[in-house]
């Protein structure tokens, strides 16, 4: 099959990307507006396959999306183009209104188009798949079971606003139209080749180098945690297998305090580049809390895995384990993306959760 990955040189896609031609048959059209999050480095180790093609582009581009869906024909789109920060959507919520919402729109009905195009056996394989987050949810009491398909949306920022209206989006267009859609809601994720803005690799990074390591209020924030590899793995698998209409949940079975993720980072860095003055830990340094700031994530897999047989392979410590070891051998991948993204710096707190 040929897949259409919108966003497919961000972290989550570029994952998908990657084990798509590495562990697949199928073929991949890769469509990425290369904003601060995309970069083509991600992409390095399957671009010169004759299986996987690039084209930068915008979602919102109505008549690029036309043109690329007529020419390449692609069976199964797989949209997890997104803007996905919480911090950047406080300051600046407009970016995410056009991309996550507006965007999600224009791809919708260029799919739709192009669907009603096709003869009847095609129709009925093609797939559109909406890859979206738990943070439409809301958060959870500590006590409270997790989040399943049927938890109610009450989303708390402008990204899971966003997010949530994407998603009311895709199911309107598969009930008004008929069109064949999937969407999954995930948890957080973390691995190789992420944009160090978010927790994890921000964390290695300003260990590293000495600086404090930020976390906000007391650092109780509850998050599920998802290697990239099983999360990109599981996306393949609803494509392949997944019920039309359906949603997924995909977790990590990895619930973990904000503060715990980064003393296990610290104690990880600890061994693996030791530091001369003592522990990284010493570094963690509390600052003041977010707006609106949700407490607790936590996913309920039992569908996916019940009905598609898929469930995370890899514990947080060894997950973690192989995403710091990662970047310990890639600094000038590191240093190239800091270089074309200074913005990640602003106040120090870009990748706190």
């Amino acid at each position: 099959m040929k897949f259409l990955v919108t966003g497919g040189a961000g972290f989550i896609g570029s994952a998908v990307v990657r084990y798509l031609i590495q562990h697949t048959q199928h073929s991949v059209l890769v469509l990425d507006k290369l904003t601060y999050a995309g970069n083509k480095l991600a992409l390095e180790p399957v671009l010169n396959d004759s299986r996987c093609r690039f084209q930068q582009g915008d979602i919102c581009d109505a008549a690029l999306v036309a043109k690329l869906l007529t020419e390449e024909q692609p069976d199964i789109i797989l949209h997890l183009a997104a803007e996905t920060h919480v911090d950047r959507s406080i300051d600046g919520p407009a970016d995410f209104i056009q991309s996550n919402i507006v965007g999600t729109f224009v791809l919708l009905e260029q799919a739709l188009a192009y669907w009603q195009k096709l003869d009847p056996k095609r129709q009925q394989a093609f797939r559109f798949q909406h890859i979206s987050t738990d943070e439409v949810f809301g958060d959870l009491e500590p006590q409270e079971p997790a989040f399943t398909e049927q938890t109610p949306y009450q989303p708390s920022s402008p990204y899971s606003a966003s997010k949530a209206s994407s998603d009311h989006l895709v199911r309107a267009w598969e009930r008004t139209y008929k069109l064949p859609v999937l969407i999954t809601n995930c948890s957080n994720n973390y691995g190789p080749y992420q944009f160090p803005e978010k927790l994890v690799p921000l964390m290695i990074l300003k260990a590293l180098a000495g600086e404090a390591l930020p976390v906000y209020g007391d650092g109780q924030q509850i998050r599920d945690w998802l290697y990239v590899e099983d999360h990109a793995k599981a996306l393949i698998q609803v494509a392949e297998q997944g019920k039309v209409g359906e949603t997924y949940c995909i977790g990590g079975n990895s619930e973990l305090s904000n503060l715990n993720v980064v003393r296990t980072i610290c104690a990880e860095l600890d061994k693996l580049r030791p530091h001369q003055h003592g522990s990284y830990a010493e570094q963690i340094e509390f600052v003041t809390d977010r707006p609106g700031h949700d407490r607790r994530y936590a996913i309920n897999c039992e569908k996916i895995t019940r009905q598609l047989g898929w469930q995370p392979d890899t514990k947080f410590s060894d997950g973690i384990a192989n995403t710091i070891q990662w970047f310990l051998n890639h600094p000038d991948w590191c240093g190239a993306v800091a270089t074309d993204n200074q913005t990640t710096q602003r106040q120090g707190l870009k990748g706190t959760l």
